[in-house]
């Protein structure tokens, strides 16, 4: 049997359809399936087996918006673009958003012979937009309660103070002691919730430092472990152990990490798992002008907990949105904050009843690149 050759230019072509991250799907002229590269193949979940010289139609039969965009293509020879959320419904995965685009193709003679789609996977860029609309709207909330914390501040120490004044006249037996002790352990409340809003409001630069995150995971889940003794919960470590220290303030990420595992935990009311995995992204770089672009190191914490529905995704870093009976919602807030601080993004999914995935991306600086504070 002999080996087809291909020309340079061709191995070009072919390896480049290959390796682009968006799906390419090209038809004959009666809508046949002739080419499904690796991408599309990943978006649709179906093989190259499955689609070749099958018909585009009965492939993707239901999704009109795919077929129209097809149909004009190929009988009218014009391309056609959509760039709205169009959803690409596949066999074993959930509904993907993408963009799509058709071209005619024409033979060298100039007569139609097909049409080629290119589909470009969108949930990365929405999952980026919320993160910044995210971040944007606690800045602004942030500095609101700014201001009002100051103002709440000083009639709450004057409330103490004759509080503890009240205290001190009543008798050593008095029933009221009861009551000033209350009010004197209330008002420390609110100050702490009013301290940790202004700890989420006041613009405090990172203090930078190189910080072992397998390390800091690892002490986390240590604690934790103990916190979380009464319940059957596993907690489990999977980092790469190639990622370097990355540049970061320790404080404030031990701070994110036990934030976000201590609620992964909590989320479990008897038995269940903790994940937590290390690995540096694939698909996000950070890009600085005048720079060479950063890699991501991404941290998930997954938890086969209650999930979180979907009404409340949208609310839960909201400062003081809460789903639990104790907490002053202020720590996923908290946490969007110091994701911030160090030019990172934070991402979450969840299905209701079957836990909940909170994913941290933050750039691998190094000593020679800009910190997150110059960048």
């Amino acid at each position: 049997m002999t080996k087809t050759v291909l020309h340079p230019d061709a191995q070009l072509y072919v390896r480049v359809l290959e390796n682009i991250d968006r799906a390419v799907i090209a038809l004959d002229q009666q809508g046949n399936i002739t080419l499904f590269n690796p991408a599309a193949q990943s978006y649709t979940g179906l093989s190259e087996k499955q689609s070749l010289g099958r018909s585009f139609e009965k492939l993707f039969a239901g999704q009109d918006n795919f077929l129209y965009l097809t149909r004009m293509a190929i009988s009218e020879g014009r391309s056609i673009s959509d760039h709205e959320n169009l959803l690409l419904h596949r066999p074993s995965a959930s509904p993907l958003a993408v963009s799509v685009s058709v071209s005619p193709i024409f033979s060298e003679n100039g007569n139609p012979d097909g049409a080629v789609l290119i589909l470009r996977d969108l949930s990365r860029v929405q999952a980026l937009e919320e993160a910044i609309r995210r971040a944007d709207r606690l800045s602004m909330l942030g500095t609101l309660a700014a201001g009002l914390a100051h103002e709440i501040k000083n009639p709450l120490g004057g409330i103490k103070g004759a509080t503890q004044l009240l205290a001190m006249e009543l008798p050593e037996d008095s029933n009221l002691k009861e009551y000033t002790e209350v009010m004197i352990k209330e008002v420390e409340r609110v100050n702490g919730i009013i301290e940790e809003l202004m700890d989420l409001a006041r613009p405090r630069p990172p203090e930078l430092s190189e910080v072992n995150l397998a390390k800091v995971l690892g002490d986390i889940v240590l604690f934790q472990k103990e916190a979380h003794r009464g319940k059957d919960i596993e907690f489990v470590l999977r980092l790469d152990p190639s990622i370097p220290p990355i540049r970061g303030d320790e404080n404030l990420l031990t701070r994110l990490f036990l934030n976000l595992i201590k609620n992964a935990g909590e989320a479990i009311e008897k038995s269940g798992k903790v994940e937590i995995i290390s690995k540096v992204a694939s698909d996000y770089h950070l890009n600085q002008p005048g720079g060479r672009p950063v890699p991501l190191i991404v941290v998930e914490i997954r938890d086969t907990g209650r999930g979180i529905p979907k009404d409340d995704l949208e609310q839960i870093f909201t400062p003081f949105y809460t789903t639990k009976s104790r907490g002053s919602g202020l720590g996923l807030a908290t946490c969007q904050k110091i994701v911030s601080e160090h030019k990172g993004f934070l991402k979450i999914s969840s299905t209701p009843g079957e836990g909940a995935s909170f994913a941290v991306s933050l750039p691998l600086f190094r000593k020679s690149q800009d910190s997150p504070q110059k960048s």
